[in-house]
């Protein structure tokens, strides 16, 4: 097996009697870090020291990464101006959050007979959205519903 020492270095291939003797000459642990190669490698180190170090680092890794959640905003085919303006300034909020953004537009009773409606709706939104979003999943119903997604650029 190829060792390599306490301190780094490359010490050689050596029999696995001798690596062990090594090892313990040092109150140390022989570890093997990579069984796959031709021929394996072992390193002599302090294994809890090891474990301790790989925990970190994988903790340091969990921290670092950002979870992108998918915000919800519902609205109505026959929504008012200043209505529609407070959602878009949520909408610009969650993008600069990094989050994506779930439209979902409602029709109750007779608002189905005009879904161009809803349509136009979302048309508006796409274009209002364009330089800081794209979309995501094109606007398709879903029932009595109407859901877009987009995500930020």
């Amino acid at each position: 097996m190829r060792l390599i020492g306490e301190d780094g270095a490359n010490v050689g291939v050596v029999p696995i009697r001798q690596a062990i003797m090594m090892a313990e000459e040092a109150n140390l642990d022989l570890v093997e870090i990579s069984p796959d190669a031709k021929p394996p490698v072992c390193k002599i180190l302090d294994y809890g020291k090891f474990k301790f170090q790989e925990q970190k680092k994988a903790a340091e890794a969990r921290k670092k990464q950002k979870v992108i959640e998918i915000k919800e905003i519902k609205m109505r085919p026959m929504i008012d101006d200043h209505d529609y303006d407070v959602k878009m300034r949520a909408i610009k909020r969650f993008f600069e959050e990094g989050d994506k953004v779930k439209i979902t537009l409602r029709f109750r009773g007779r608002e189905m007979a005009h879904q161009e409606l809803g349509q136009q709706l979302l048309d508006r939104v796409k274009k209002d959205t364009t330089e800081i979003a794209k979309v995501e999943s094109e606007p398709r119903f879903e029932g009595r519903q109407i859901v877009m997604v987009l995500a930020p650029r």
